[in-house]
């Protein structure tokens, strides 16, 4: 007996029990566990999953291709046999379910639904019908608001009396598709408003470096055609990223390229005056942040801290990775300015060009990240300026 304990088979034969053990045991609790969950926490678990699944059409704004792509989700919340949307002008945008010989129904409740605000139902005494097997034995319509205008309507049809469970029902369903499309308008408001900040950057920036960029360049098309001939190109590319129309983001790299070409350019009017100096952690020069985010602040310290230098100076960009963020710093030793005047400054950059898109910046840094991204600004009179902006690494909708 001591001998076959001893044996390899015996040996094997006990990891196998084992085994078989250990596997009952988790089978077991993972079946317990499973149990822990209530209807109610299934039913719960289950409607978010849906309202999740409906979200990003409604977010691209109210038309046939979202509302055909929702529907099917808002359905199955209703448990209804049809249920459809309309425009303002009650056209039906789509239809999920049966019963569609019911459109004109449905097409004359929304209208008194866009004239009046108020949801509109209609029994089956009401619902005239000559379809075979036609179920539908009411019709609940709802509008659709944002910023208190209806933009259409949701409506219902169901194969029992439109009862009070059901009203109710239909209007937070319509409530739930009104707040997501009113997010629709503000992502849709704030990107015209980014594309009218970087419009008015560009109609800024414009007049001060082009004019001196093509001036540097005749200088030399007599002493030094090759030098005039590479910053002609250097130019041409510059202008062409920086009056792009597709997008309203870049990727770090592109800006940073851009920036050399600037300062290329710009140092053919310095000389040596002008120095530039690039700390990028490669990790990072794949982030997202609004186009033409850094090139204004380069310019700033070209204009405005270096220019009056009379031996100029150095400017230092750093972009650091910091966990789920980016931290970039624009720096420069120039002549540097009162603190007490850049709130100032940065309220008239859109108007004065008192110091060059500062403010657009901030803008629309703000806009895409929110209010704790804003730039930090570190200045005083004769210690030059810092240049703060942190930009996450991740935001949904944000992307080149």
């Amino acid at each position: 007996m001591d001998e076959f304990l001893r044996s390899p088979l015996s040996l094997v034969l006990a990891a196998l029990l084992l085994l078989f053990v250990v596997v009952t045991i988790w089978l077991f609790f993972r079946n317990k566990r499973n149990t822990f969950a209530t209807p109610l926490e299934k039913a719960t678990f289950g409607t978010l999953h849906t309202v999740a699944l409906a979200a990003p059409a409604l977010r691209e704004g109210l038309s046939s291709t979202s509302a055909g792509f929702a529907l099917p989700y808002l359905r199955t919340l209703l448990d209804t046999c049809a249920l459809t949307m309309t425009d303002n002008r009650s056209h039906t945008l789509a239809w999920d379910g049966d019963a569609d010989q019911h459109e004109p129904d449905v097409r004359s409740l929304a209208e008194q639904v866009i004239q009046t605000g108020r949801q509109q139902v209609a029994s089956h005494t009401s619902i005239s019908c000559d379809h075979p097997n036609c179920e539908v034995r009411g019709i609940v319509v709802v509008p659709l608001e944002t910023d208190g205008n209806i933009v259409g309507t949701l409506a219902a049809l169901t194969t029992s009396t439109a009862g009070p469970v059901l009203l109710r029902a239909t209007a937070e369903v319509a409530r739930y598709v009104s707040s997501q499309l009113e997010l629709a308008e503000l992502d849709e408001s704030r990107a015209r408003l980014n594309r009218a900040e970087v419009r008015a950057l560009r109609a800024q920036i414009s007049p001060h470096f082009v004019y001196n960029a093509l001036t540097t360049i005749a200088s030399f098309i007599r002493t030094d055609p090759v030098r005039a001939r590479e910053l002609l190109i250097e130019f041409a590319d510059f202008t062409r990223y920086s009056f792009r129309t597709a997008g309203e983001y870049t990727t770090l790299q592109d800006e940073l390229t851009n920036i050399e070409r600037y300062v290329r350019l710009e140092k053919a009017r310095f000389g040596n005056r002008l120095n530039i100096k690039l700390q990028i952690a490669p990790e990072v020069l794949s982030v997202v942040l609004p186009f033409l985010a850094l090139q204004p602040l380069v310019e700033n310290a070209v204009r405005h801290g270096l220019a009056s230098k009379p031996n100029g100076g150095t400017i230092t960009i750093t972009a650091e990775n910091a966990g789920a963020e980016c931290v970039i710093i624009v720096e420069d030793d120039g002549i540097g300015m009162d603190p007490s005047r850049l709130t100032d400054d940065l309220d008239d950059a859109h108007q004065s060009g008192a110091h060059v898109g500062l403010g657009n910046v901030d803008d629309r840094m703000r806009s895409t990240f929110g209010d704790d991204f804003g730039l930090v600004v570190d200045t005083a009179p004769g210690a030059g300026m810092k240049i703060t902006l942190r930009v996450p690494k991740f935001r949904a909708g944000i992307r080149v």
